[in-house]
């Protein structure tokens, strides 16, 4: 081996031969046991959630494949709909100044494939540095022909059993991009904004109980005003009760609109009074649902204002008998626009009462970066309720768990409380909605327009077209589990892996992607799609603070794997900030942090920062402090390795059998790793990595590292010692760190693979790769608690004696002589069986017990248990330098002593202090007076020497 571990040599070499091997693939042996990947945006760049997640995953399979499992970790990435299209666009008009309207929708589907195929792959090679072993031969992609299939056929059952519908409905609409889109794709942004106070003229000369002939309603988006339809008082609220049926003059438009009784207007916020706009505000929907409002649309999807408004009932009928007029002075002006006109008409006529800046948050795309409108238009919906039912059924009755149990809870809130599913997009990259229409606008839902015109007896000369749509990328991301097993056919790999196992995934997206799987799920196939939910925290920065490009505090996993100079990583933090002040500022906290760079760290260390991080608390503080440390115990079982390969290598290890003998050393780790053993499976079972990493970190560093390849140097080192003595110490040090290295494995796949194939020869044990060994298993009956007391006893003596080197300054190799008092009988038993170790490792000329007559020397002591252990100084010590200090110490105590006493004498002190203040006091004095007596009884002893 290298004599320096070096990540980047091994790394690469390892995973292009488990991928040259397919060992990543099912071995069809054993329980199947599979899990699903997240699938990334085809789009991305690994990320730190990616990575930390896909570190959970890689741990989980390999465990479960080292268990005997058949496993398999599906492997795949989303299509991203607007992510990619906005790409392609940006790409196309970079090179060309052409937009996706001017080649057409089936030759700009075409660019993005061209894409697609030439650079979507960034993100998959990304993982395999990460060292993630998916079986990449069954690679899918949301949009590959085989998962089409499963998309398509959801669709069309779904609307054939009445549970898809098109309507129109009020849906978070991106101006920019032309598209409806989630709520998790809105970034809601907290800002200083303001909040316009307007008063609507009371109708037929009615006035309010203090005798005003306008309400005070307030708002902050004024442009709305154009199409409110009522104005909302609480039905508690007595000021307003005479007005409930009574009508507003809208102000500008001259509309009549009622004042209607609802608990949505809240009684103590302004006046009390809320101006309701059903068709710009998801709030005024329901309202306005609830009072049989109509629905008036003032927007185009630009969010311009429109000439004339577009008029609906809540059922989406277009309503004809309310006047549809918009004032000219504000067609075709973007909402923006609009609102400053509109403030200043209704200042001018009198009707801007206020004017209040107040903090508030607003609605952004999360990729065009354009406010999000709340609009009316016309979508497909998924009907939810009945789908809901069996979903919510299955994590009550256990067939699913979650992990942490108390996210079930965050599920059935969600659950319980859902709204119909929008999940149409008015994209061009995506699965096409598979309805078409006719001249009409009847629409006919089916596999293909043939198959649509057999059914329906269309000749023709009916002309159809499908649906402009696409598929919300989350509706086919909904069928990952089962469609990418082959799902609508019963090919054997649905019939083996589904339902999975687990699936790893964020507490963000359990409505937007858990909850989905499961309704779909079961739905069409009958199964859960995982048996266990395991939900991990999401990762921030040292922090706390959630990592983003506007911060300027993005960690990229593979820089902190490969290392990245200053002046690059300032580059990738900075370069496409608009703002040079912020730049500035993010550069300075750059430089603090990482004055030199990042340096490498390797993959195997990051992974074991992660799997440390992995709590159960929902915020992952990232933490370089952590990642330099276990990039220290990569190095720390390298050179373990390397000793144990110094000793062991053209040595006789017992591998083809012979006489061993086992040392206490030997029984001690033996015994201690079989404790390991239980407690790492015990902790990957409960999903408890972090356990499980600091667990072994324990026993690699401070028992195995630290302690037992001291231990076994008397042994190996001992000329005299017998061979089956050495043989049982050179077995006992590569077997147990062969099944370390194989307990690791999972979480650091590159370096124990690397020293794998050193020792296991040498321990005996056949294979080719350490991925396909055996988990190691715990043998209770080679629990020795005898072996585990002896060496207990022995490091608290070793650690006494260096604790009393280090306090003295005494040189660590310089033998001492050492006495041992007060011990018992087990105290005597153990030091006549370890002398031999003792001696070696504490560096001891001589231990011997204090004999029971003898006046106790000058010493240094310690304590093990009850028993004393005494370095006497008599020829250690600076005498005039120690008497110094002892004068010092001696003063020191006087001085406390002092104080105590005159505070205990003050008799206002005694009379106001409450007893127990009092006895504390009482107690303290006596500590000191005690110290005090030890000190001048030492510096008597120094005296003497």
């Amino acid at each position: 081996m290298d004599k320096t571990y070096q990540p980047e040599s091994i790394e690469r070499r390892w995973y292009d031969q488990w991928e040259v091997d397919q060992r990543f693939a099912p071995s069809g042996q054993g329980a199947p046991f599979s899990v699903m990947i997240p699938p990334p945006n085809v789009t991305g760049n690994l990320h730190m959630g990616h990575a930390f997640q896909d570190t959970l995953m890689d741990t989980l399979i390999r465990f479960k494949r080292m268990q005997g499992n058949n496993t398999l970790w599906q492997v795949g990435t989303d299509h991203a709909g607007i992510a990619t299209q906005m790409l392609v666009e940006r790409k196309l008009q970079h090179e060309t100044g052409q937009s996706r309207h001017d080649l057409g929708r089936e030759a700009f589907t075409d660019k993005i494939w061209e894409w697609k195929n030439e650079s979507g792959g960034h993100i998959t090679r990304q993982l395999r540095r990460m060292g993630a072993s998916v079986d990449w031969s069954r690679e899918r992609f949301t949009m590959d022909d085989g998962f089409y299939k499963a998309v398509q056929e959801v669709f069309i059952r779904l609307y054939n059993d009445d549970l898809i519908y098109r309507g129109k409905r009020l849906v978070n609409w991106d101006p920019t991009l032309h598209t409806a889109i989630s709520d998790l794709e809105v970034e809601n942004r907290e800002q200083q904004g303001q909040f316009w106070h307007f008063r609507y003229p009371l109708a037929d000369g009615v006035t309010t109980d203090a005798g005003d002939d306008h309400l005070i309603v307030a708002t902050t988006r004024p442009e709305t005003l154009l199409g409110d339809t009522c104005v909302a008082v609480n039905p508690a609220d007595e000021r307003y009760a005479s007005l409930v049926g009574k009508y507003i003059d809208l102000p500008l438009v001259g509309r009549r609109i009622p004042v209607v009784a609802d608990e949505h207007a809240e009684m103590d916020k302004g006046s009390g009074c809320v101006k309701i706009t059903p068709a710009h505000d998801f709030n005024d929907y329901a309202v306005g649902k609830r009072h049989d409002m109509p629905l008036i649309n003032v927007f185009s999807k630009d969010a311009a204002i429109l000439p004339q408004a577009d008029i609906f009932t809540m059922d989406g009928k277009p309503l004809s008998d309310i006047d549809a007029t918009l004032p000219e002075a504000y067609h075709g002006l973007n909402r923006f626009a609009a609102r400053e006109k509109l403030v200043s008409d209704m200042d001018a006529l009198g009707l801007l009462a206020q004017v209040e800046t107040i903090t508030n948050t607003l609605p952004y795309g999360d990729r065009s970066g354009d406010v999000i409108e709340p609009l009316l238009t016309d979508q497909w919906f998924v009907a939810v309720e009945e789908l809901a039912k069996p979903a919510i059924a299955a994590v009550e009755n256990g067939d699913i768990q979650f992990v942490p149990k108390s996210y079930e809870n965050m599920y059935f809130a969600w659950m319980r409380d859902l709204q119909d599913w929008c999940i149409s997009r008015q994209l061009w990259w995506g699965h096409r909605i598979p309805a078409w229409y006719d001249a009409d606008g009847h629409f006919y839902v089916g596999r293909s327009e043939a198959e649509i015109r057999d059914q329906h007896g269309l000749g023709d000369d009916v002309v159809l077209t499908q649906d402009d749509d696409v598929l919300d990328t989350w509706f086919s991301s909904g069928l990952w589990t089962f469609g990418t097993l082959g799902w609508p056919e019963k090919t054997p790999e649905l019939e083996t892996f589904h339902p999975t196992g687990t699936l790893v995934t964020g507490f963000d997206i359990i409505f937007f992607w858990v909850a989905r799987m499961i309704m779909m799920t079961l739905k069409f196939t009958d199964q859960v799609p995982f048996r266990t939910v395991y939900v991990h925290g999401l990762v921030r920065d040292s922090q706390g603070q959630k990592m983003s490009k506007s911060k300027g505090n993005v960690l990229d996993p593979i820089d902190l794997i490969d290392g990245i100079e200053l002046d690059t990583l300032l580059d990738k933090r900075t370069g496409n900030m608009m703002q040079p002040q912020k730049a500035r500022a993010v550069a300075k906290a750059t430089k603090a942090e990482f004055p030199d760079g990042i340096e490498p760290h390797g993959t195997d260390a990051l992974r074991y920062t992660f799997l440390s991080l992995a709590s159960t608390g929902r915020d992952i503080k990232f933490d370089m402090g952590r990642l330099d440390g276990y990039r220290n115990f990569c190095n720390k079982l390298w050179n373990a390795a390397r000793y144990v390969l110094m000793n062991t290598e053209d040595q006789d290890t017992g591998a083809d059998g012979g006489e061993v003998e086992l040392s206490l050393p030997d029984r001690w780790i033996i015994s201690r790793l079989q404790q390991v053993e239980a407690q790492l499976t015990r902790a990957l079972d409960e999903y408890r990595f972090d356990h499980a990493s600091q667990a072994l970190y324990d026993f690699v560093w401070n028992e195995y590292c630290d302690w037992y390849l001291e231990l076994s140097k008397p042994v190996l080192w001992d000329e005299e010692a017998e061979p089956a003595a050495k043989r049982g110490t050179r077995r006992t040090l590569v077997r147990v760190l062969e099944a370390i290295l194989r307990l690791a494995h999972p979480m650091m796949p590159f370096i124990t693979e690397e020293i794998w194939q050193r020792v296991a020869p040498l321990a005996g044990v056949e294979g080719d790769s350490i991925m396909i060994q055996p988990w190691p298993t715990a043998d209770t009956n080679r629990v020795d608690d005898e072996a585990t007391a002896s060496v207990e006893w022995l490091k608290g003596v070793i650690v006494a004696v260096r604790n009393i080197r280090a306090e003295k300054n005494i040189a660590p190799g310089k033998p001492l002589d050492v006495l041992l008092d007060k011990g018992s009988d087990a105290d005597r038993q153990q030091l006549d069986a370890n002398r031999v170790f003792l001696t070696k490792l504490a560096k001891l000329s001589d231990v011997q017990w204090l004999d029971s007559a003898q006046e106790p020397p000058v010493s240094a002591t310690q304590l093990v248990g009850h028993m004393e252990v005494l370095v006497p100084m008599a020829d250690l010590i600076d005498k005039d330098s120690e008497l110094a200090r002892l004068d010092k110490e001696i003063k020191k105590q006087e001085g406390l002593i002092g104080g105590t006493e005159r505070k205990l004498g003050n008799e206002g002190f005694l009379a106001k202090a409450p007893a127990v203040v009092v006895e504390k006091e009482q107690a303290k004095l006596a500590d000191f007076r005690d110290a005090l007596a030890a000190l001048v009884s030492q510096r008597e002893k120094i005296v003497r020497l």
